[in-house]
């Protein structure tokens, strides 16, 4: 059989290739060519995105734990120090004094 492409047809990746003999029959005949094509689903598949989301939630978690020991650390070192201005008393340098803290009642 002679082969012979259709009229139109650009082998892009678009257009699917029609057999010639299927497009002289459905000329002759009047039917229409149903023509399916399917491509694979574009766009990044979801594993590639989890990375990303891994990477950026450890960072956060990451910065959230540093402030939280900042936070302490504060909260240590300011009940420290109050801690020592009571038990301290008075400070005196040459007949000034300094009361760090209030006496308790």
């Amino acid at each position: 059989m002679h082969h012979r492409e259709p009229p139109g047809n650009t082998h892009g990746p678009t257009t699917p290739h029609i057999p010639a003999d299927v497009y002289d029959r459905a000329r002759a005949t009047g039917q229409p060519i149903v023509v399916i094509h399917t491509t694979a689903p574009t766009g990044r598949p979801a594993r590639a995105y989890l990375f990303p989301i891994v990477v950026v939630t450890t960072g956060a978690i990451g910065i959230l734990g540093t402030v939280a020991a900042i936070i302490a650390l504060i909260d240590f070192a300011a009940r420290t120090a109050a801690l020592i201005a009571t038990t301290a008393g008075p400070i005196g340098i040459g007949g000034l004094t300094l009361k760090l803290a209030r006496p308790k009642k």
